[in-house]
């Protein structure tokens, strides 16, 4: 098993990771789904209605609670919040690391913004993109995610 594989388990080991369904209830339920894909991804797929938008090399500091360039939404460490990549693999990873900043109830979306769009839910176009941006420039990895 290569390293990344290994780094990729011990992170999920820790998560209790949800499916698109389960996502979708949690942001209803007051939860944030946080996209972190790569603006070209977004462009070409869409995004998921009411997603924060945060680049992959931004999120630590826009969702940490106690920073002086934390998004609006990140108002305490209890936020449920839900990573959301292209195919549940860099998500993990930054998912883990919002939990040690102290946002315990962070996890990511199993299969990313793929499962979401194939279960059948509610995706905003490009055009027509209602996400909150923070800016940046995504995921930082074009290979998996």
């Amino acid at each position: 098993m290569s390293a990344i594989d290994e780094l990729l388990e011990r992170a999920r080991s820790e998560l209790e990771r949800v499916g698109p369904r389960e996502a979708a209830a949690a942001q209803e339920a007051g939860g944030l789904l946080v996209d972190i894909r790569y603006a070209e991804l977004r462009e070409r797929d869409g995004t998921i209605p009411g997603a924060l938008i945060v680049e992959r090399n931004e999120l630590e500091w826009r969702l940490d609670p106690t920073g002086d360039h934390r998004a609006p939404e990140a108002t305490h460490h209890d936020l449920p919040v839900v990573v959301v990549c292209n195919e549940g693999y860099a998500s993990s990873l930054a998912a883990l690391s919002l939990r040690r900043l102290g946002l315990h109830r962070a996890t990511d979306l199993i299969g990313g913004f793929q499962a979401w769009r194939t279960a059948g839910l509610p995706v905003q176009s490009a055009a027509g993109n209602a996400g909150r941006s923070t800016g940046g420039d995504g995921d930082g990895v074009h290979g998996r995610d």
